[in-house]
């Protein structure tokens, strides 16, 4: 004996639209705490590149001897950067600015986060 059942297997529409609201919602709650991420991320480069920026300015106060008012430009703290290169800030592509050696280097994005604690 045989039965022939005519069954269409499928997803409703309800279902679907269902389904497009949950992942609708979950992607209106993690798209902004990625880019949140991401621009935490990029001030703590920053961040980091004044730190390595501030130390090259320093070795290079103490192997040349310089007084503690004397100022430090990119030429002359370049050498002591890994690869001879000065960084620039991952926001904006800004260049830093090495400054006095009493004071800190400063980042020329303009964004009053990205200081040396």
């Amino acid at each position: 004996m045989q039965i022939n059942k005519n069954l269409k297997a499928g997803f409703t529409l309800v279902e679907i639209m269902i389904v497009v609201a949950i992942i609708g919602l979950l992607a209106a709650i993690a798209i902004p705490n990625f880019v949140r991420a991401r621009e935490t991320a990029q001030r703590n480069a920053c961040i980091n590149n004044l730190r390595q920026i501030d130390g090259a300015k320093q070795q290079w106060a103490l192997e040349t001897r310089q007084a503690a008012g004397a100022s430090a430009d990119a030429d002359a703290v370049r050498p002591y950067l890994k690869g001879n290169v000065m960084p620039t800030c991952p926001l904006g592509g800004a260049a830093y600015t090495p400054g006095a050696i009493t004071n800190n280097p400063t980042c020329g994005s303009g964004d009053a986060t990205h200081v040396l604690p």
